[in-house]
């Protein structure tokens, strides 16, 4: 089956392909360092680089959650601003109506006043007219209890013809 070759043959191919292999190993190890310390300047820019996509991938990610979680604080500020501008704009229309029943009552605080100031002075001018009469009646009824008792009696007094001269001729007037 095999062929017969000589066993020399076979152990010289067997010890080139060993040698071939120790010398390649050998020259790629060496090859290498050689190529490690001639190593292109772009390579190291692109592995800088990809470092560098994989860092602002990275930082990207943290950004996007960050604003993720400002846009969420915002929007509760502005549901607060919403409640608060509310809140607000029911208290305003709550101070315009306080003004304007403000405005109201002292408008009828003022008229009420007016209107009492108005009553005290008619009541003040019925008191002075009530004295008045009070005392026309006064005088009236003295004047006829004296003409009633006799000491008035004009009939008897001097010159009764003459009603000018007469110092009492005022009180008759009134009482006729």
């Amino acid at each position: 089956m095999f062929v017969e070759l000589p066993q020399n043959l076979i152990l010289m191919t067997v010890g080139a392909f060993l040698l071939g292999w120790i010398l390649s190993s050998i020259s790629s190890r060496m090859g290498s360092v050689t190529r490690a310390k001639k190593r292109d300047p772009r390579d190291d820019r692109i592995r800088s680089l990809e470092a560098e996509l994989r860092i602002a991938h990275n930082e990207l990610g943290q950004v996007k959650a960050s604003a993720e979680q400002l846009e969420q604080e915002l929007e509760t500020a502005n549901a607060e601003i919403e409640k608060r501008d509310k809140v607000i704009g029911h208290q305003q229309r709550r101070v315009e109506e306080f003004k304007k029943d403000l405005k109201d009552s002292v408008l009828k605080t003022r008229e009420l006043r007016a209107e009492l100031s108005e009553r005290a002075e008619e009541n003040v001018r019925s008191e002075v007219k009530l004295r008045e009469v009070e005392t026309e009646l006064s005088v009236a009824q003295a004047s006829t209890d004296m003409i009633a008792t006799g000491v008035l009696d004009y009939s008897l007094a001097p010159d009764a013809d003459d009603d000018d001269d007469l110092p009492a001729s005022g009180a008759t007037k009134a009482a006729t």
